[in-house]
């Protein structure tokens, strides 16, 4: 059966050539930042991409297909798109069965990722173990996913919104390789250290490259998770923002905000609470997420 996949012309050449190709979500452009921001986000991500010599393919459900590169039209129709379907494992086959249009988490972009032969994702953070999910059970489907979805995935850590310690402890059970990029320290989203150790560590691109190789050699199933800390420039002190995720987590429960509102309505009221700087940051770390993506995409396409 032939799969639903429609391929941009860049993407398409890419395959053809055999090129490298970086793997981007779209909840960023629709559930991640406002217009225009999201739009100028998006196009800065996928230039970064460009420059470090490789060729970006953000990933979108529209009209009964999964979409592997947007031109600049579907883009900009994307960055304004109302009532967008934000599309985890659970709901990506009812979107595209139904002619949803979806806009795809960490978790769906692997699975969209994996089906186009793309294997480096970058994204900014994954989602994990969200504070109190002892009770509320409340953790996001991006962990499982990391285990059985033959996909490397670029970010800053886990957003700092999550419980970080539980998020590990997931990762760990379920086998996911957890890698520091040339950090010792599992770094948390707008900063660089979170006082928890990186379970792994690798310092280069060709590392990261021959673990993503050597999985598919001995048949071990699922991706790796590179946590590359945002540069030092964009970093948001934790001292500072703790208290600000405190009063947003807290506003969250009182308005009884759960489920796949959690995550936006958080980011979104820290921006607020931030002045703007957590977007800032926001968007730094996600090109250079880009960045180091781009050169391990091109490590295992045998360039450079």
């Amino acid at each position: 059966m032939t799969l639903p996949l429609v391929y941009s012309p860049e993407v398409t050449q890419a395959l053809a050539d055999g090129a490298p190709i970086v793997a981007l979500e779209s909840t960023i452009i629709t559930h991640g930042m406002p217009y225009p921001a999201n739009l100028e986000t998006a196009c800065g991500v996928e230039q970064v991409v460009r420059e470090a010599g490789a060729v970006p393919a953000t990933i979108a459900i529209i009209g009964r297909k999964i979409c592997i590169g947007l031109d600049d039209e579907t883009l900009e129709d994307l960055a304004q798109a109302k009532d967008v379907m934000k599309l985890s494992r659970a709901d990506l086959a009812v979107a595209v069965a139904n002619g949803r249009t979806g806009a795809t988490t960490v978790a769906a972009t692997m699975i969209c990722a994996e089906l186009a032969g793309i294997d480096v994702f970058a994204t900014g953070g994954i989602g994990g173990v969200h504070k109190g999910a002892e009770t509320s059970f409340d953790i996001s489907a991006d962990l499982s996913e990391l285990s059985q979805t033959a996909v490397t995935v670029i970010c800053a850590g886990a957003k700092a919104i999550l419980d970080l310690p539980k998020t590990l402890e997931v990762l760990e059970t379920l086998g996911v390789p957890v890698i520091g990029y040339q950090t010792d320290d599992f770094p948390a989203f707008w900063s660089r250290v979170s006082g928890l150790s990186a379970p792994l560590r690798m310092d280069t691109a060709t590392e990261i490259a021959k673990a993503h190789k050597m999985r598919g050699r001995l048949g071990l199933q699922g991706g790796q998770l590179v946590a590359n800390p945002i540069p030092v420039e964009s970093e948001i002190d934790a001292d500072y923002l703790n208290p600000i995720i405190a009063q947003a987590v807290s506003e969250a429960d009182a308005q009884n905000i759960a489920a796949k509102q959690v995550t936006p309505f958080l980011l979104g009221r820290i921006v607020e609470l931030t002045e703007g700087v957590s977007l800032k940051s926001n968007i730094a770390l996600v090109k250079n997420n880009a960045k180091l993506g781009a050169e391990v995409a091109k490590v295992l396409k045998g360039i450079g």
